[in-house]
């Protein structure tokens, strides 16, 4: 059973936030709709601490008195366009303080710097880690292009023969450029906060003309062998809820350990309204056990 909380946010979303987007003009636009306003304080008990990672700056976000159970990356979304990690604080505290020291790279965004210069990113923010971290002692996360480019990351370190995280979660995985899936259409008008359209334009800024079916820039295409175990949390109400669907079943089919729970009527990336979504609590708290439960494994 859905919250009136989910269900209350998605209705203002759809009626406020998503006409807006529509609105836009331009790549510039769409960023002041989805991440201009003001950036929120990590809450008690946690910080941020800026720095620079493998080359890549970002911020750690650390809970002193919490034990350390692992180091995770956190890509955050935004379309390959849009967003900051401070915009994502609310997810990347809630992992800090569940005992996952977090660092959150700022990596290069489209159009001015498209496809693979956020990937380039990732991969160097994650061997910059690898310098004071066991591969055991690591977990990546991301949501929505963040989740996209955390597959794309781990296909890349697999085929450069660099050691893999111990897991990855992700939250409404954008992992088909092309939109090919029949929810980008069933659920263009139920979804709360994008239609089709905005992540064709998302597409668009991110790798221009470029193929949007090449597999580092949607993974849903790639070979998926060899991959960490991977949660997927997403909504069944969201236009990329076949994003989510069709990689599953193909990380299943190549043998990857693969769990996957749809969510009824929460926004998409609803973790990010975890702080009065009960949903987004949960699935953030799903996620730290999961996390938990396969470094164990890793390290056993």
């Amino acid at each position: 059973m859905a919250s009136w909380q989910a269900k209350a946010t998605s209705f203002v979303l759809r009626h406020w936030f998503k006409p807006r987007l529509a609105r836009t003009p331009d790549a510039a636009a769409a960023r002041r709709v989805m991440g201009g306003g003001p950036v929120i304080p990590p809450p008690r008990g946690s910080r941020a601490v800026p720095d620079t990672v493998g080359g890549v700056a970002g911020e750690w976000l650390i809970a002193e008195a919490v034990p350390n159970v692992a180091t995770l990356l956190y890509l955050h979304g935004g379309g390959y366009f849009a967003c900051t990690p401070q915009t994502h604080r609310a997810v990347t505290s809630a992992f800090a303080l569940a005992g996952f020291k977090t660092f959150a790279p700022a990596y290069r965004l489209a159009p001015e710097h498209p496809f693979p210069a956020g990937l380039d990113d990732a991969i160097a923010a994650y061997r910059g880690l690898l310098e004071t971290h066991t591969p055991q002692q690591l977990v990546i996360a991301g949501d929505s292009a963040g989740g996209g480019l955390c597959v794309a990351l781990l296909l890349s370190l697999r085929d450069r023969g660099i050691p893999l995280p111990a897991a990855a979660v992700l939250f409404s995985p954008f992992v088909d450029l092309a939109a090919t899936g029949e929810s980008a259409r069933l659920n263009s008008d139920r979804c709360a906060m994008f239609t089709r359209d905005s992540f064709g334009r998302a597409a668009e800024y991110y790798v221009g003309q470029g193929d949007r079916c090449a597999p580092l820039a949607s993974p849903l295409y790639a070979d998926l062998h060899g991959l960490p175990p991977l949660l997927i949390h997403v909504g069944a109400d969201e236009t990329l809820l076949d994003d989510s669907r069709r990689l599953a079943e193909r990380a299943q089919r190549a043998g990857v350990k693969t769990q996957l729970k749809i969510w009824p009527a929460v926004p998409h990336v609803w973790q990010l309204f975890q702080r009065w979504i009960p949903e987004g609590r949960s699935s953030l708290r799903e996620a730290g056990m999961f996390f938990a439960r396969e470094v164990e494994v890793a390290r056993a």
